[in-house]
Formats: C-alpha cells, structure tokens, sequence
C-alpha cells in the first residue's frame, strides 16, 4: 500500500475529527432529551372474540380534563348520526324504486351506501375518546356494524369511574398545593 501523503494525511485526520464531533454533538443531543413520566396512564389490553391477546392495547390519561367533554361530544354526535341516518332512510324510501346496478335494488345500493357513510361517522365519532385508530383496534378486524357505539361504551363502562375519582383527586391536590381553608369553598 502506497505511503500517504501529507496532504491525505492531513484529510484523513480532519475526517475523523470530523466523526468524532459528529458523534459527540450526537451523544451530547440525546443527553438532552427528556421524557415525561406515565404516572396516570392507563392502559387496557384487547382480547378478541376467543379471549387470545390482540397485542393491540389503548391508552387513556386519567389526568385528562378533557375525557367528559370528549364522551359528551361523542354521544352528541352519536345522536345526530343515527337521526340523519333515519331522515336519509324515509328520504329514500318515499322515492320510487328502480332496478339497481347488479343484484340490488336502487334503494337497497342507496341505504347500504348511506350505512356505510354512517358505520364511517360513527368511528370517528368513537375515536374522539379512544384516539386515532381507537375504534379499528377493538373492533379487530370485524367491519363496523350498526350497534357497534353502544357496544364499544359497554365494553369501557367499567374505567369511566376512574376518571371521576382522578377528576376528584386532581381537584383535592389543587386544594392542598395552592388552597387555604376559604379556597375550597370556591373550587367545589
């Protein structure tokens, strides 16, 4: 092998110089980082229909101010999907009937367009709480069908009280850290 020259030499030296900068800068970035803790998250593990572990799971803060508003909004909006599904129903009922494009009628293709339209609603209606993909990660691969709302709040009835007692606890902490005896008055 051919002697180096000073100048590829000089080239050699400035490049690893250069890997070693590069790593420490690297090393020094990562020592910057910080993670919160999970304290308050709960998480919930899914089980399909024969009991066996999905590996899917879903995470809820239970310091989440936010999680009734959330559950509100849901129900709302719940309502609002099934009442429009019903007005859509009579709408193309009242309309007269004609030979659908392969084995259904007109109305038949119409009402399981507009069901697939509301199976669509009603997941991004359940994912406002359970987050993005929420709905998909407990139904397990199974189509969205039409009870699946109330049969997904069914399934969660159980933690909603750990929200409640979190709401009550995260209140009493307020008290203590920042209240005096005539504070709690105005924060109950």
């Amino acid at each position: 092998m051919a002697e180096l020259t000073q100048k590829e030499d000089k080239i050699l030296k400035d490049y690893n110089e250069a890997i070693k900068r590069f790593d420490e800068e690297k090393n020094n970035k990562e020592e910057n980082f910080i993670q919160l803790k999970k304290d308050n998250i709960l998480r919930i593990g899914i089980k399909d229909a024969n009991g066996k572990d999905t590996g899917e799971h879903l995470e809820f803060d239970l310091e989440d101010i936010e999680f009734p508003l959330k559950i509100s909004e849901a129900d709302e909006k719940h309502k609002k999907n099934i009442e429009y599904l019903k007005k859509q129903f009579l709408i193309i009922d009242k309309k007269e009937d004609k030979k659908g494009k392969k084995l259904l009628s007109w109305k038949e293709e119409e009402k399981l367009k507009l069901l697939k339209d509301f199976y669509k609603r009603e997941e991004e209606t359940l994912d406002l709480y359970l987050g993005k993909g929420g709905t998909q990660k407990l139904l397990n691969g199974r189509k969205p069908y039409y009870t699946m709302y109330d049969d997904i709040n069914e399934m969660l009835e159980p933690i909603i009280p750990l929200f409640k007692v979190k709401a009550d606890s995260i209140k009493d902490k307020i008290v203590k850290k920042y209240g005096n005896n005539t504070d709690k008055e105005v924060l109950k």
